[in-house]
């Protein structure tokens, strides 16, 4: 895998305490604990998860000599992680990262809805994952598939149907005419046009994997 620009090896010691934590071994892609350190780091998901596989295979000298030092010495790792996070700047991208690009794409996806807090572009993912999966009919709170949906996001289920019906308007197979003022419509629009007109089978997968980060 190619080396990301914001990448330090000295976030291996970040990545292998995630990988010993229990249940020890590699963590789900989107599980809450890869996305907080990738949020941490401000490295995307993907790119740590291949970095977490590279951690398991010891396929350099270098990675090879983390684990002699560190694979059984959890609190010497907790040292070395704590005074790394304790450096100055760390976590705080203006400083730590000052003059260079950042691409804040994917962390957009994983912060609240500045109107809907109780969602975030990656709960419109989920939903919008359903919204193919269901009629114009079940769209509603009362459908078991959007309480589940709903409890999952730990959102209402009128909520996930006002999404639907905000996808509804968005989707242009439907030729619906009328306007709409709605918060979320603007949100809708953007994952919709990522995600909307694409593949469902990929957006399914998607979707399957998030659902990690939901647990």
């Amino acid at each position: 895998m190619p080396k990301h620009h914001l990448w330090s090896d000295e976030y291996w010691l970040l990545l292998m305490q995630l990988y010993l934590k229990k249940p020890v071994g590699l963590k789900p892609l989107y599980s809450r604990d890869m996305v907080d350190l990738s949020l941490e780091l401000h490295l995307p998901p993907q790119f740590l998860y291949g970095q977490m596989f590279r951690l398991r295979q010891l396929d350099t000298p270098q990675i090879e000599h983390l684990w002699q030092t560190y694979g059984k010495s959890p609190k010497k790792l907790q040292r070395e992680a704590d005074l790394l996070r304790r450096m100055n700047g760390f976590g705080q991208p203006k400083k730590f990262y000052e003059g260079v690009a950042i691409n804040e794409s994917f962390e957009r996806d994983f912060k609240p809805l500045e109107t809907d807090a109780s969602l975030k572009p990656v709960s419109l993912i989920m939903i919008l994952d359903l919204y193919f999966r269901l009629t114009p009919i079940t769209m509603v709170a009362q459908t078991p598939e959007v309480v589940e949906l709903a409890k999952l996001l730990k959102t209402s289920p009128q909520t996930v149907a006002e999404a639907m019906d905000v996808f509804r308007f968005c989707d242009p197979y439907l030729n619906r005419d009328d306007l709409m003022i709605h918060p979320l419509l603007a949100p809708c629009r953007d994952i919709w046009q990522r995600y909307g007109s694409g593949n469902p089978e990929k957006l399914a997968v998607l979707a399957a994997q998030l659902k990690e980060y939901f647990r």
